[in-house]
């Protein structure tokens, strides 16, 4: 794992390219200009030269959690392709990895446990570019990125300046969230994480993980053991992109577990509650979508999109469908999980163009 020499320079701008096959829905419309951005070095410039021209930008890495508008993007995309990832040993034993934003993240995860470094082994399988991890502050089976990550570089838009090292603290992790997510003024270009360095996973907290290992809450397992339960439980609910199937033709899951007030969280027989907080709790969104009334595969317009099979959380394109089908789909199970419990559902992915 070492960073790779890369052209700095962006590609020649393209007029009118389809932004559907760059994202894991394969639905949005065309960009009016899309330049493709191989380093950090790359991508300042193209966002640069388009704020030069008063061109709204659009940064795009892997597509997996965002929906663009059937109209399409009017501004400039960029996309973001830079590569490389270098583990340091510190002095305690813990290791500093630096990765470029472009970097596949599943990829990352995976030359991490190769190379007998625990710590995101619970985050594998989630497609996308490493860039966003901590925009979303990725998570999953009872870890996220915040537990992890220490800086990042950041081009700052307002002022022009490449701003590096700036710490996780700043960001304001939370749930699902930071104070990057939403704006455009603020553009991630590399990530730093601090892994234990060793071969253990993360203690696994996460209770369906634990039972697909055998292991009691807290214990820890080789870290490749782990990725693999991991990606063997994301599959079952097809969570893992694969072009031939058609329940990975998503945005992951499409809506956040609601986070509420004790005393304004529905109770419902055999749904879990969850700490989140002093007063707070967090309830499952796909249990809430399930109890009023909305099965896996239930199809929306047409039958061009529909619930997963395997997980009703993620809302997918079966084909030949619209972002214009996809949000009736949407907008149809958060009115009914609101009349049913009183709770409105939020969505993950970043709308271009578009709304609920």
């Amino acid at each position: 794992m070492a960073i790779v020499s890369t052209p700095h320079v962006a590609a020649p701008a393209r007029a009118g390219v389809p932004i559907a096959p760059m994202t894991t829905l394969r639905l949005g419309g065309p960009a009016s200009r899309l330049v493709e951005a191989p380093a950090a070095e790359a991508v300042v410039e193209a966002v640069r030269a388009a704020d030069a021209q008063d061109d709204p930008v659009l940064l795009l890495g892997g597509g997996s959690n965002v929906v663009v508008a059937d109209e399409g993007f009017a501004g400039t995309v960029v996309r973001v392709t830079s590569r490389g990832a270098a583990p340091q040993r510190r002095p305690d034993g813990s290791v500093l990895l630096t990765v470029e934003a472009g970097e596949d993240w599943d990829d990352v995860v995976a030359a991490t446990v190769a190379e007998g470094l625990g710590g995101l082994e619970c985050l594998s399988g989630i497609p996308g570019r490493t860039g966003a991890t901590p925009v979303q502050n990725v998570g999953a089976y009872g870890v996220e990125v915040a537990d992890l990550l220490v800086d990042v570089d950041l081009y700052d838009r307002r002022t022009g300046v490449v701003r590096r090292q700036v710490p996780a603290a700043e960001l304001g992790l939370g749930y699902r969230t930071s104070r990057l997510k939403g704006r455009d003024d603020a553009i991630v270009l590399r990530v730093r994480f601090a892994l234990p360095g060793g071969r253990d996973s993360a203690p696994i907290r996460y209770p369906e993980l634990a039972r697909a290992l055998g292991v009691e809450q807290g214990s820890r397992v080789p870290a490749a053991v782990a990725r693999e339960a991991v990606l063997e439980l994301r599959r079952g609910k097809g969570m893992v992109l694969d072009p031939d199937d058609h329940d990975t033709w998503s945005a992951g899951s499409f809506f956040t577990n609601p986070v509420l007030p004790q005393d304004e969280a529905p109770r419902v027989d055999g749904l879990p509650r969850w700490p989140a907080g002093p007063g707070l709790v967090k309830l499952p969104a796909a249990g809430l979508i399930e109890r009023a009334g909305f099965p896996r595969g239930h199809r929306g317009p047409g039958g061009r999109v529909a619930l997963s099979t395997r997980h009703v959380l993620a809302l997918t394109h079966r084909g030949g469908g619209s972002v214009a089908d996809l949000l009736a789909l949407a907008r149809e199970v958060r009115a009914g999980v609101a009349a049913r419990f009183g709770v409105l559902l939020h969505p993950e992915p970043v709308l271009v163009g578009c709304r609920l």
